[in-house]
């Protein structure tokens, strides 16, 4: 609970405090949830729903076409959730959260294979939080803390790769990212151009070969 409490200050806002989990390590960006588990179904539920809604939809997708693609009822919603705002942000914070525990689970990988298949876990986290930029406070505290442990979760990885002579010695992980986040913002004829532009910048990250 700590980590989340460095976010946003004071208790949870998305569900009674005596209901959330008891203290444990989290990412910064961690999401609390409820101690029940039908309660704990129920919330995660109507996160999934809002992500795909959000997706397809932007942040002022409907709440009640949320809540029915949950299989929950309105007024379960609001009851984690009581504002729109407070749903995005739980969107976005779990996918935050979900990129930062993705970095810790590629370990066994090869470093190469590693940042690659974390980098890819990003472009996820970055289509989201596009669908949702409007929604978001982006000059908040809880915002840019975010942003630091998305990108303290992505540093290890490219410093094994850079060691393992993977990757250029030259870049830093934030360099990596906005590349990444500036392909994303452009609008791609196809989903096979989009790979496309992607793989040559994933390819622009190995070092100059002589």
């Amino acid at each position: 609970m700590e980590g989340y409490l460095l976010l946003y200050g004071g208790n949870p806002p998305f569900s009674n405090p005596e209901e959330t989990m008891p203290d444990a390590p989290r990412a910064p960006s961690a999401v609390p949830r409820p101690l029940r588990a039908d309660a704990r179904r129920n919330f995660d539920a109507v996160l999934g729903a809002a992500r795909d809604a959000f997706a397809t939809n932007g942040p002022d997708a409907s709440l009640e076409d949320i809540a029915r693609r949950a299989g929950v009822g309105i007024a379960t919603l609001y009851r984690n959730f009581p504002t729109r705002s407070s749903l995005i942000e739980a969107v976005y914070f779990d996918e935050v959260d979900a990129l930062c525990r993705a970095a810790e689970d590629l370990g066994e990988l090869p470093p190469w294979d590693a940042l690659i298949a974390w980098l890819r876990r990003f472009v996820e986290y970055a289509t989201t939080k596009r669908a949702l930029l409007d929604g978001l406070n982006r000059d908040s505290d809880m915002f840019r803390n975010a942003k630091d442990a998305m990108f303290d979760a992505g540093r290890p990885l490219l410093a094994r790769a850079q060691a393992s002579g993977d990757a250029r010695s030259d870049v830093e992980i934030g360099d990596v990212l906005y590349l990444i986040s500036g392909l994303l913002s452009v609008t791609y004829a196809t989903d096979e151009q989009r790979e496309r532009v992607l793989g040559l910048a994933l390819d622009g990250i190995r070092p100059q070969r002589a």
